[in-house]
């Protein structure tokens, strides 16, 4: 880790003011921070060329009953939700609790309280959209929690973001670290994890999502049976009038069944379900499907332009 004096160099003074303006939007209105996002949606199109790119491949490849030109406007109000992220990650990081308990409602709460009475533990599962932060800090508003992390390569922006969830939270895991997760579910605790992303072939396998081979990891199905917590899943939702609507779900049933191949399909069916109603809040910019059964991983490749 990085010495606290090594951040202050020159390399990270962009980060830095990102930070100071990231700190000062939690006293903008949300039509201020509407605004602003859709501004940066449409700068991601100048700047973030190859992130474009990944979220309409993915939009196209998941939602091939859109023509053209409504594939494209889910690609704009996907960008747009993505320019929301700064400001979201600013009010979970900053925002008082008082603040926040006034912009967000709860569906199925008694789900998660169900849970806890069982006592073995809860892994709050969600899926990677793009008010997860937010919906992680919201969640906490109502029961404590540990929080999963993995490590971002920006050293700066890696202590920062560790530094506001641990102090939001009941602690801080890293995802590698198994014998700390499995003393936190068998002391009863609640443990918010988002496993959807494509963290290779070795630790996956590979379950549909959308209808494509998608490398999903069986760490929370081994993780339900070495410790018999509780799975409940539960999806933040951001509303048109800048409210956020945190929506939790009933435990999962049968699981883990003791097949990873079933447990990895419950869990991306279940998602696919979400997104489908929030298609433009999922973060579409991952490469979900990087990795594929013939390990060519070409999904991504951009054409070249002709001579």
């Amino acid at each position: 880790m990085l010495k606290h004096w090594k951040l202050l160099a020159p390399r990270f003074w962009g980060n830095w003011l990102g930070l100071a303006l990231m700190r000062l939007s939690v006293y903008l209105p949300h039509s201020s921070r509407s605004f602003i996002a859709a501004f940066i949606g449409k700068s991601l199109t100048l700047f973030a060329a190859k992130k474009c790119f990944v979220a309409k491949r993915n939009i196209a490849m998941c939602f091939p009953e859109l023509s053209k030109s409504e594939q494209k406007i889910l690609l704009k109000k996907t960008l747009y939700s993505i320019g929301m992220m700064p400001f979201e990650t600013a009010l979970s990081w900053w925002a008082p609790d008082k603040s926040l308990a006034k912009i967000v409602d709860y569906d199925g709460l008694e789900h998660l309280q169900s849970a806890v009475k069982k006592g073995r533990g809860v892994i709050l599962l969600t899926g990677h959209f793009t008010s997860m932060e937010l919906g992680g800090r919201l969640m906490m508003l109502q029961h404590p929690m540990h929080v999963m992390f993995h490590n971002m390569k920006n050293p700066l922006l890696n202590q920062v973001m560790l530094h506001y969830r641990h102090k939001h939270s009941e602690g801080s895991l890293l995802q590698a670290d198994i014998r700390g997760l499995l003393r936190a579910l068998k002391a009863n605790k609640i443990v918010w994890y988002a496993p959807d992303q494509d963290f290779g072939g070795k630790t996956s396998v590979f379950a549909k999502f959308f209808n494509l081979p998608a490398a999903t990891i069986i760490a929370p199905s081994r993780l339900a049976e070495k410790s018999g917590a509780t799975v409940v899943p539960f999806m933040p939702c951001r509303q048109p009038d800048g409210r956020y609507l945190m929506k939790i779900f009933p435990a999962l049933e049968n699981y883990p069944s003791g097949n990873t191949l079933q447990d990895a399909q419950q869990l991306n069916d279940w998602l696919e379900a979400q997104v489908k109603q929030y298609p433009e809040q999922y973060l579409w910019v991952h490469r979900r499907f990087k990795t594929q059964p013939d390990g060519r991983g070409k999904l991504y490749i951009r054409p070249t332009k002709s001579a």
